[in-house]
C-alpha cells in the first residue's frame, strides 16, 4: 500500500498518548493538525526528528497546530522518550500499526539486504476540515518540523 494522498480524507483514529490520555482526530477537527509517524523512540533518526519538533513547538503552537508522533511503541515508552527529552507534544502507541497502515506507512522496508514490514517515516499535514493538505514521503529526521512549518505558512 502507498501513502495516502493530498485531497484524501485524514482516516480518524483513537489512541493513547504518553501521559494515558485517548486522543481522536476527529476531537481536533477546526485545527490543523500535523501527524508524522517514526519507527522507534530512542532511536538516533527518531530521537533528532522529535527534538527537532520540540525545538519548534512554540512555532507550531503560535499556528494554532497541533503536533502528533506515532509509532509502534507503547505509551510508556513514549513517556519515557518524551520525559528525557521534553517533547511536549503528543506521541501515540499505535502497538497493532493499525492507524500507521490506514496512513500506509507501514511498508516493506531493505535494511542490510533484509526485507521487512515496518514503518516508513513520513508527516500529513491535515487540514481544520480533516482532509489532507500535504505529504511528506520520506521525511528527514533533521529537517521534517521546519519542512512542515514552511508548508503550513
Amino acid at each position: 500500500m502507498s501513502l495516502l494522498t493530498i485531497g484524501t480524507p485524514a482516516p480518524d483514529f483513537t489512541l493513547t498518548d504518553q501521559h494515558g490520555n485517548t486522543v481522536t482526530l476527529s476531537a481536533l477537527r477546526g485545527r490543523r493538525v500535523v501527524v508524522y509517524f517514526y519507527s522507534k523512540d530512542n532511536t538516533p533518526g527518531c530521537t533528532r526528528q522529535a527534538c527537532a519538533y520540540a525545538g519548534k513547538l512554540h512555532d507550531f503552537e503560535e499556528r494554532g497546530v497541533t503536533v502528533i508522533g506515532i509509532s509502534r511503541d507503547s505509551a510508556l515508552t513514549h513517556a519515557k522518550f518524551s520525559e528525557k527529552h521534553g517533547l511536549g507534544f503528543i506521541l501515540l502507541a499505535d502497538p497493532d500499526h493499525t492507524v500507521i497502515e490506514a496512513y500506509g506507512a507501514w511498508q516493506e522496508k531493505k535494511q542490510y539486504g533484509k526485507v521487512s514490514m515496518g514503518t516508513v517515516r513520513s508527516t500529513f499535514i491535515i487540514g481544520a476540515d480533516g482532509v489532507i493538505e500535504h505529504v511528506i514521503p520520506k521525511a528527514k529526521p533533521d529537517t521534517d518540523a521546519e519542512t512542515v512549518l514552511a508548508l503550513l505558512d
